[in-house]
């Protein structure tokens, strides 16, 4: 089984380096840490009072590991959700934030269970995840990427800008979509011409 490391280091290879793209809203980002997050946190990286872009630059692989790992893992109590789930959220709690948890709640009402869908995961979310698990097994994870799935493509519907991070510019799977279909099996996963169909409206 992986290990939090483990997961964190694909996450980190998965998210890159230093890139600022205006047509994310996340700002300047570096290993995966949004200048938004680095705000919340106070990392003052070069000590001149402020955290500016030049503080996102000087963030570290090792830092932006203990970050998602103090503040994408473990406080929002992922670690308490069944072990098979664990990966796909941590993935997709670095990328999205709560969204990850709503995405959860909201699959998980969709199987017929009672629970709030507030992107927190308290008592009733971790007894619900693991009701739903022992029901559903390995489907549970792979209806969850494709939940997310689904989740990156409704942003392309409603936001242009964002379509080239579902939609390779030859047409093919952009980094969100196989990033969520690493967390499924095979068979769930779309093919190519399954993709092109899903996104022929886009412009």
């Amino acid at each position: 089984m992986q290990t939090i490391q483990d997961i964190t280091d694909e996450i980190l290879r998965a998210e890159g380096g230093y890139v600022n793209d205006p047509d994310d809203p996340g700002g300047a980002t570096n290993h995966g840490v949004t200048i938004h997050t680095m705000r919340r946190l106070g990392l003052d990286l070069t000590g001149d009072g402020t955290v500016s872009v030049a503080d996102v630059k000087a963030l570290t692989r090792a830092q932006a590991g203990e970050i998602f790992e103090d503040h994408y893992f473990r406080r929002p109590r992922i670690d308490a959700l069944p072990d098979p789930l664990q990966a796909s959220v941590y993935d997709m709690y670095v990328n999205a934030g709560s969204n990850a948890v709503k995405i959860l709640q909201s699959l998980l009402e969709e199987m017929g269970y009672d629970i709030a869908v507030d992107g927190v995961i308290g008592p009733q979310t971790i007894r619900t995840a693991f009701a739903a698990h022992a029901e559903a097994g390995a489907y549970l994870v792979d209806a969850y990427g494709i939940a997310r799935r689904d989740y990156y493509y409704a942003i392309g519907d409603r936001r242009p800008a964002s379509r080239k991070y579902a939609r390779r510019r030859n047409g093919g799977k952009g980094g969100w979509i196989t990033r969520a279909e690493k967390f499924m099996r095979a068979e769930f996963r779309l093919s190519a011409s399954e993709h092109r169909k899903r996104v022929q409206k886009w412009v």
